[in-house]
């Protein structure tokens, strides 16, 4: 039974900087996608980033140049340093592993994690507010 949790969510200025984590457990082997999607109120689940076994990534159009994922395959965790945080980008935040699901969501341009994500942790909401 695949789960993730995720950590680091919370209130911040905009221009501020927030850092989420997410662990995975029950997964320590094999080579997949890890990335992070977010969900506004009234709005679609919105693919923001992905990383792949190698470190290759790929961002959403709204957060390149502010957001940086990251991954350590030793600790199954997964990463999301933002920077310049905007009021736009008030969300929960869901980390979230390849596997099957219905729904195909890709995240920027490119070839890079060009696959469906169908483990998914509950959401950890940042809210940038003055």
């Amino acid at each position: 039974q695949l789960q993730l949790v995720e950590s680091g969510g919370g209130a911040v200025q905009p221009g501020g900087s927030l850092r989420l984590s997410c662990e995975l457990l029950g997964r320590t082997y094999g080579r997949y996608c890890m990335g992070w999607f977010r969900q506004a109120p009234g709005k679609e689940r919105e693919g923001v980033a992905a990383i792949d076994h190698d470190g290759n990534t790929t961002y959403g159009d709204s957060v390149k140049g502010r957001f940086t994922v990251s991954r350590d395959n030793a600790k199954n965790t997964l990463d999301l340093q933002m920077n310049s945080l905007k009021p736009e980008d008030t969300a929960m935040y869901y980390c979230a592993a390849e596997g099957p699901h219905r729904d195909y969501l890709p995240i920027g341009p490119g070839s890079v994690c060009r696959v469906t994500f169908g483990y998914w942790g509950q959401g950890t909401q940042v809210t940038v507010s003055s």
